[in-house]
């Protein structure tokens, strides 16, 4: 985009804020915000919240997801999944997200998300099992795999995938041009 698309506003508030938000609004566990250090100063974090820095954001989300991964400290036998959201998807609302907390409830072994058009989409929740790939994913980057985060674990167990349909699509949308940008108004 030419540009921080996670400081661009949306009524009123960066993307990123919206994504903060969202996290603090949803039943989980433990919440971590994982961020480069140049936008650490500027997210206005509830209480309850961890901001962890990536020292590497030029590695692409999946160096965010081992960092974010590093830092859980409430893993036990109660905790089936954990749950993902990119920081892009301004209109995802507390709404959107619980049919997918839901359906990880129901099928604790699965990888659960939304399937906008036929397609996998994000937020996405991963059994507990695959942490440690997870964590592998960008150690070393492998060329080809930057920014690919879980899609290459979820591509290679279609097995082990279940997706819902989302009630408003259009809500799960990806910020990832200035056109999809100015689309939001």
């Amino acid at each position: 985009m030419g540009k921080d698309k996670l400081m661009l506003e949306y009524n009123g508030k960066t993307l990123l804020q919206h994504s903060v938000e969202l996290l603090n609004s949803l039943p989980v566990d433990e919440r971590i915000i994982v961020t480069s250090d140049t936008r650490s100063d500027k997210i206005d974090l509830p209480p309850g919240i961890r901001l962890i820095i990536n020292p590497n954001p030029e590695e692409g989300i999946s160096s965010s997801i081992r960092f974010g991964l590093e830092a859980i400290t409430g893993i036990s036998e109660y905790i089936t999944h954990l749950l993902f959201l990119n920081a892009d998807q301004p209109k995802l609302a507390t709404g959107d997200v619980i049919p997918i907390i839901e359906a990880a409830k129901k099928f604790p072994d699965k990888i659960i998300f939304p399937a906008v058009n036929n397609e996998p989409n994000s937020p996405t929740m991963f059994p507990v099992s695959y942490r440690t790939e997870l964590i592998e994913l960008s150690k070393p980057p492998v060329t080809g795999q930057e920014g690919s985060g879980g899609k290459i674990i979820r591509d290679r167990n279609p097995q082990n995938c279940c997706s819902i349909t989302p009630q408003a699509p259009g809500n799960f949308t990806d910020i990832d041009t200035m056109e999809n940008y100015n689309e939001l108004f």
